[in-house]
């Protein structure tokens, strides 16, 4: 093995530099019934797993490579390699090298601020991917952005470096592990991760030759702007988060009185609405709630401006009541504040503005451009130019849940319509599908498993291009409901016969 490591160094220090469970547990459902469909297995040419302790690499120290026998219970059941590592100062990975790899490697996101090593992809790990995942170069809660105050490396590494580091070093200890390269490159991430898969296609297209953008965080100036819009009005006093303007028996009365009049708009009454842009509902119709309630109702739903424009689109109906929806993440019901509010104030209060006492409730959206102009430099993943991307042959998948109470859907949908403004072309590469009744990277009554990775590297391995992706819900480990998810801008339409939670009996249009 020793003649086997110097022999990769060469090639491993050229591939090095010159970084949510939901989705995870999604994927694990799935069990990649299509991507490994047909494919057998070889036992893999590679090295003692401890010997990669000896492997030296530039700025990358290896503090675990350990042998791990095959388990009949948890996420990772296959016999593997786990390598554990720091990259820089403190950039930690988790690489998971199978005893039977495909030749391919599957690198997952994390969610929130991250602040410990996360990877959507770890069940890819069973059929025969090495994965790897990472901290994005911090260690803290996923609300908590206090690691930012006055570190600018932290911050880098958060909204971009670390992944691509991560990426390389992964390659790297691939190439002297299995003496071989990976031959196939995959990202898969939701929510933050979904933000990183995007950043990952516009700064470094060399990374992945297929990219999974689920629920995207890309835009963090405008999710923050929004963020704290919200809690000026959910929360406007920052001494009692204890007392939610909405409860849960109220924000469930909503969704019950929005679906009553817009849920059967689609042909099917299901408890789903396939477009919610097609709601009309009216706030002021719901004479039950207080005129605060309405006032605030009104802005919830509304897109975020100030007087430059549009910040960030509004929120569609939808998902109100829902376990995970607004009470969770926008108006905080029965809890100590809201998701809204934690990430919003944590945002600006440690990378924005670094001041730990900043008010949000006296911030004005005027001057934001101008406050969060270096923010953005590093943070943001908006631009719609990917033409280095598709020049090298990649492919993009971007998924959103339409009642995603966390990061609104239209905001993706916007992106979509930049990119295909700049290239009318774009679809050859990159594909979006909406998924009615699905809440923040799953979750919510509407179908929301689906096999992603198996959709991703049919598209880059065999040409395959995804028109119609089936989706699922899932219950004590059997369907109970099926839709087909239509390529944007198409949709699923029923047919008129047969049961409305079986994915036959729609069609995309």
């Amino acid at each position: 093995m020793t003649r086997r490591v110097s022999a990769a160094i060469g090639l491993a220090t050229a591939l090095a530099f010159a970084p949510l469970a939901r989705v995870g547990a999604s994927l694990e459902r799935d069990g990649f019934s299509r991507a490994t469909q047909g494919f057998s297995f070889a036992v893999a040419d590679h090295g003692e797993c401890s010997h990669l302790m000896m492997l030296r690499l530039p700025d990358i120290k290896l503090s675990e490579a350990v042998s791990v026998p095959a388990a009949t219970t948890g996420g990772v059941r296959v016999p593997h390699c786990r390598v554990n590592g720091v990259i820089g100062t403190e950039i930690h990975f988790t690489l998971l090298l199978p005893d039977q790899w495909n030749k391919k490697l599957f690198m997952g996101g994390g969610g929130g601020f991250v602040g410990s090593v996360q990877n959507t992809a770890l069940p890819t790990v069973n059929a025969g991917y090495a994965t790897v995942g990472t901290d994005t170069g911090h260690q803290g809660g996923i609300t908590d952005a206090s690691w930012a105050l006055n570190n600018i490396e932290r911050r880098v590494n958060f909204g971009y470096l670390a992944v691509h580091r991560t990426a390389e070093a992964a390659k790297a200890i691939i190439a002297s592990y299995y003496t071989t390269p990976s031959s196939k490159n995959y990202f898969i991430g939701c929510s933050r991760g979904g933000g990183q898969a995007l950043m990952e296609a516009q700064r470094y297209p060399d990374d992945f030759d297929g990219i999974v953008a689920g629920a995207p965080a890309f835009d963090w100036t405008g999710i923050g702007a929004q963020f704290i819009r919200t809690a000026q009005v959910t929360f406007p006093d920052p001494k009692n988060l204890a007392a939610p303007l909405f409860t849960a028996e109220t924000l469930k009365a909503i969704e019950t009185k929005i679906l009553d009049k817009c849920d059967a708009l689609d042909g099917v009454k299901d408890g789903v609405m396939e477009d919610p842009r097609r709601c009309t509902f009216d706030v002021a119709s719901l004479t039950d709630l207080t005129q605060a309630q309405r006032d605030a109702l009104n802005v919830l739903y509304a897109p975020t401006k100030n007087r430059d424009g549009e910040i960030y689109p509004g929120r569609p109906f939808g998902g109100e009541g829902q376990n995970g929806g607004w009470g969770t993440w926008v108006t905080g019901a029965g809890q100590q504040g809201s998701l809204d509010h934690a990430f919003g104030t944590n945002l600006f209060k440690y990378i924005v503005f670094n001041d730990p006492n900043w008010d949000y409730t006296k911030y004005d959206l005027a001057n934001l451009k101008r406050d969060t102009a270096l923010t953005a430099s590093f943070l943001n993943a908006t631009d719609p130019n990917l033409d280095a991307f598709k020049s090298k042959g990649r492919k993009l998948i971007l998924w959103h849940g339409w009642s995603d109470p966390a990061l609104t859907p239209l905001a993706s949908i916007r992106y979509h319509e930049q990119v295909t403004a700049h290239d009318p072309n774009a679809r050859d590469y990159f594909r979006m599908f909406m998924m009615p009744g699905v809440l923040h990277c799953g979750g919510g009554p509407g179908p929301d498993a689906a096999d992603w990775a198996a959709v991703i590297s049919d598209w880059v391995e065999n040409g395959k291009a995804p028109e119609r992706v089936i989706a699922r819900k899932m219950a004590n480990g059997a369907a109970t409901r099926s839709r087909p998810l239509c390529a944007y801008p198409q949709k699923a339409e029923y047919k008129g016969t047969g049961s409305t939670d079986d994915e036959a009996n729609f069609v995309c249009k």
